[in-house]
Formats: structure tokens, sequence, C-alpha cells
């Protein structure tokens, strides 16, 4: 963001989830039963600072105890005050909790889209299933601006010259007030690979938004578990996440008068949202939820996580679908959505295809397919085969759903 600027109006939240793309994660079958943290990068404290960013980035530059970077920039900062006349959010705090002085990093975007992070690990065992996790919140308030920027984060899991992973975020856009929002994926370690890079990198452009802090990134280890027998199945209802009164100490409040927050206690922490986890109830605080906008999504949608496992670009055309039951055919049913409109319901999964056709041009240039498993057929999990055609090209896509992970194909037109 350019000190003169300000961030983009947009007046309605988006709740979303870490969406993987790259899917070597056949362990999907299974529940995972989470280890403690194997790797836990925080940023430290101000009296023990963890800096990550040691190599040179192209586009970027880390800046020292800054709390509001110019475009291009990062630091590792315990909290931000008034940042750029007030067109950020000021973040009395870190994500962390129960922790003194706790530093998060903010980042400022480049003007051209880039690699802003990048740490490498070790220790991660070859073959073993791990969960990454990241905690994002765009620090930008509401304000007229030119062209509107928010935070579009892609990170990858890589070893060498080879992804491991790809993982998205999707557009963060800005809210109300700072919404610190969970992001997790999976990922499994191959053989050969002793030294692991996480890499994240911005695909959205600077100067008017695009500005985010980050915190809390984890790595835990995941121990599968086979499915019990029976399972009883309860769907439990979402609930609203009010946060908790916390003071700061002393040394970390500016001497002025901060500027008001929109519905934001000046003693309160930022409404954090976790996903795809539910929310637990808090203590009573400022926001009440009931006034906040409600966005109907389908109760499949809602309660099941949607992973992202294509994301196509094509020019204007009139797109094929057929979906094919994967090997042996074994009784899966399945429901597909389009952008979150029931488009076929209960269909069997066969040797016959079936058949969709959805145009996409300047008017209808974003589609959202989302596969949902009916039941899991006796062969679990639910598996199918969707190709599709575009003009003279052909993708097949192979499919794994369950009554827990639904799928999710995106098709942009592609701009020109």
């Amino acid at each position: 963001m350019k000190r003169n600027d300000v961030c983009p109006a947009i007046f309605f939240y988006f709740f979303a989830m870490l969406i993987f793309i790259y899917q070597p994660a056949a362990a999907q079958q299974y529940d995972c039963n989470f280890k403690a943290p194997v790797i836990n990068i925080d940023f430290g404290n101000s009296s023990n600072q963890k800096d990550i960013n040691l190599l040179p980035i192209e586009n970027y530059q880390k800046v020292t105890d800054d709390g509001c970077p110019a475009d291009g920039n990062f630091s590792f900062v315990p909290y931000t005050t008034n940042c750029f006349g007030g067109n950020w959010h000021t973040l009395r705090e870190d994500h962390t909790p129960n922790d003194i002085g706790g530093r998060m990093m903010v980042v400022n975007a480049a003007e051209t889209p880039g690699i802003f992070f990048i740490h490498y690990i070790t220790g991660l065992k070859p073959g073993t299933t791990y969960e990454f996790s990241v905690w994002l919140v765009n620090i930008c308030l509401y304000g007229p601006c030119g062209t509107v920027y928010s935070p579009d984060i892609n990170i990858a899991v890589s070893s060498g010259e080879n992804n491991i992973a790809l993982f998205a975020t999707g557009i963060i856009l800005p809210t109300q007030q700072p919404v610190w929002k969970k992001y997790t994926g999976i990922f499994t370690i191959p053989a050969g690979a002793n030294v692991i890079a996480i890499k994240m990198d911005d695909n959205a452009n600077g100067g008017c938004g695009n500005d985010f802090a980050i915190d809390d990134l984890q790595i835990k280890e995941c121990r599968m578990m086979p499915p019990p027998v029976t399972v009883a199945k309860h769907l439990l209802p979402v609930v609203a996440v009010l946060p908790k009164q916390f003071k700061k100490p002393v040394t970390l409040l500016v001497a002025k008068e901060m500027p008001l927050a929109l519905l934001q206690s000046k003693k309160s922490k930022p409404s954090i949202t976790d996903i795809p986890l539910t929310i637990k109830p808090a203590a009573p605080a400022v926001v009440k939820i009931d006034k906040l906008p409600v966005i109907s999504i389908p109760l499949p949608l809602s309660t099941r996580a949607n992973l992202l496992i294509k994301k196509i670009e094509t020019e204007e055309t009139n797109l094929l679908i057929e979906v094919y039951d994967n090997g042996e055919i074994d009784g899966d049913t399945v429901t597909i959505y389009h952008n979150n409109q029931l488009l076929v319901a209960h269909a069997g999964l066969s040797a016959k295809p079936i058949t969709l056709k959805i145009k996409v041009d300047k008017e209808h240039p974003h589609h959202e397919l989302i596969m949902v498993a009916d039941n899991l057929g006796s062969i679990p999990p639910n598996t199918s085969l969707m190709v599709l055609t575009a003009n003279k090209k052909r993708y097949e896509i192979f499919i794994s759903s369950s009554e827990q992970k639904n799928a999710k194909i995106i098709i942009d037109l592609k701009e020109l």
C-alpha cells in the first residue's frame, strides 16, 4: 500500500479454507490423529526475536521494528497502529495466544507479484503425512481506491526442484474488523526428501491494498487412523466465535489515542475464525455476529471440507463435462453443485458418463464445480473420473471424495 492510498471497500465476509491443489494424499481415506507440532514458527517476541526470511528475496526487503512497512517491505512486530492515515486495521497484538510482546510478520505487498517468504526445514520423515497450517489476516480497512487488490497467496512445499504440494488461500477479502483465519493442507514427504522448503508468493499486485499479517505456522505429523466399524454421524451446529478480552503490557500500548476500528473494542483481540474447525462461544465481546450478512451455502458444502483439486483457465467455450466411475463400478452416487446451485442430484457413477455443458464467456467468467459423495459404495472412498473438454484441450481429473470432504474444480475465463 502506498502511504497516500487506501484499501479496497468490500462489505461482506468471505470464509475460506486452505485449498489443496496438488493431490498425492491417498491417505485422505482415513482420519488423522495429529501429534504435537514438529515445526512451530511464531516469530518470537520482543525478548526472543526469531527472524525467518534471511535469504535475499526479489522485490521484498526486511525492515526493522516498523509496524507500517512501505510497499515491498515486511517486518516482524508485536502490533500495528494508525498506519497510512488509519487505512490499516490497528492490531494490538499478534495471533499467538498467551504470549507477551509476541511478534507477527506484517507484509506490505510489492507492486509486482512474487515470493515474500522462504524457510527451509529438516527432520521430516519420508513416507509420513503432515498437516501444514498458517494464520493470516487482511489488515486493510474499507475505503475508495483505484484498482482493488486483496491478498491471494500460493504456498509451495518443495524438495529441490520438485513440488511436493501446492496450496492456495484464494482471495482474502477485507473485513470490518481484523479477522485471523486459519488455513490448512495435507502433504506427504516422498522418499529421499531430506530438506523441505516452504515458499509463499502473493498472486496479486501491490500499491493499493494487498497488505496482510502472518503468524503461527505449524507442521504436525498425521498418524493415520482407520475408520471404526460403526460411526455415529452427527452434524454439529456452526457456532459464532467472539474473542476473549486481553490486556497487553504497558510497553505495547501507544501513547496517543488510537482511531476506533469498526465494531472493535480497543482492548479486544481480533475476531478469530478457525477454518475448517467449528468455533466455540467465548466471552461476550463487542461484535454481534447476527448483524453480519448471511451467505447462503448448501448444507453439504458448509458442513464438509471443499478441497480444490484442479483450477483451469480457458478461452471462451462451451465446456463439455463428463463424469465416469473410476475403476470398478461399486455403487457410488454423487451430487454436483455449480456455483453453490444444485446441478445434478444423487446420480449413479458408471461406465456411461454423466454429461453436462457449461458456457464460459465474459458474462459467465467463473465456475465452481463441487462433487459431493452421497455414499462410499462398496469400495471406499467415492472415486470418479471427470473429463473436461474446452475447445481442443482435454483435461482428465481423478476425483476422490468422502463423507467429510468434497472435491472442487474451478474453471475461469482466461484473460487475454
